[in-house]
């Protein structure tokens, strides 16, 4: 029994690289975001002059938010690979960002519930500024929409919380 159960664990186990490329495809995905927000720069600094304080305003909302939505791609990429998929050799390496030695499913989830909250906020944001263009029943619904965003976050941190908590107890 056991020649035909460890081989399948191993498949098993390896199976975990079929995630690469969904990581690499997200490396992808944001060389598209940075000639979005290179084309959104260009746009700023071309019209500077003819554009009005709301307008500019919008546009560095929107380079922040692809910012914001670049920053979530790393966390995502880099935590999750090295959570899911395979350690990242670093130890040592002066560009290893600090949140990654304490990285695990249970952090990436909270940090990425935290992106998502600063992310729909921008978005807010844009919207109140342009409020006057915009219907009221879509403004409603992005309210609703960060307010389901802040109660997730919220109970991910604390059912982490309440997880970390029992592994504490059960280790004692």
């Amino acid at each position: 029994m056991n020649k035909i159960i460890k081989p399948m664990e191993y498949f098993i186990f390896w199976s975990r690289w079929l995630q690469a490329p969904l990581y690499l495809g997200l490396i992808v995905a944001q060389g598209v975001y940075v000639y979005q927000f290179m084309l959104e720069l260009a746009h700023l600094v071309t019209k500077t002059g003819s554009l009005t304080e709301s307008e500019v305003m919008l546009i560095v909302l929107g380079l922040i938010d692809v910012v914001m939505i670049a920053n979530l791609l790393i966390m995502v990429i880099i935590g999750g690979y090295e959570t899911f998929v395979s350690r990242l050799d670093l130890e040592g390496h002066p560009d290893q960002p600090e949140w990654l030695s304490h990285v695990n499913a249970g952090v990436l989830k909270v940090k990425l519930a935290v992106a998502l909250i600063s992310i729909s906020s921008i978005h807010l944001l844009r919207t109140f500024i342009n409020a006057p263009h915009v219907e009221d029943r879509v403004i409603v619904a992005q309210i609703a929409i960060h307010v389901a965003f802040l109660f997730s976050a919220i109970a991910i941190a604390y059912t982490d919380k309440i997880m970390m908590q029992t592994l504490a107890v059960g280790k004692h």
